[in-house]
């Protein structure tokens, strides 16, 4: 399965508490209305206007 990558388009918080500016990239799993996103390990509930897919070139470099 390819790595699906996305970028958040407002704040999220995610399971931990940690909230995520917008432009944080994420790594998506599922489709549809809601998804799973994930930062750093921490699990973000994410639906389909929170997010944007990027391809891996959009990925700032580390």
């Amino acid at each position: 399965m390819t790595r699906r990558l996305g970028k958040l388009l407002v704040p999220v918080s995610g399971l931990s508490g940690t909230s995520y500016p917008e432009g944080t990239p994420v790594t998506i799993r599922g489709t549809g209305g809601s998804v799973d996103g994930f930062v750093d390990g921490d699990w973000l509930p994410l639906a389909w206007w929170e997010f944007a897919d990027t391809q891996p070139d959009d990925t700032p470099p580390t």
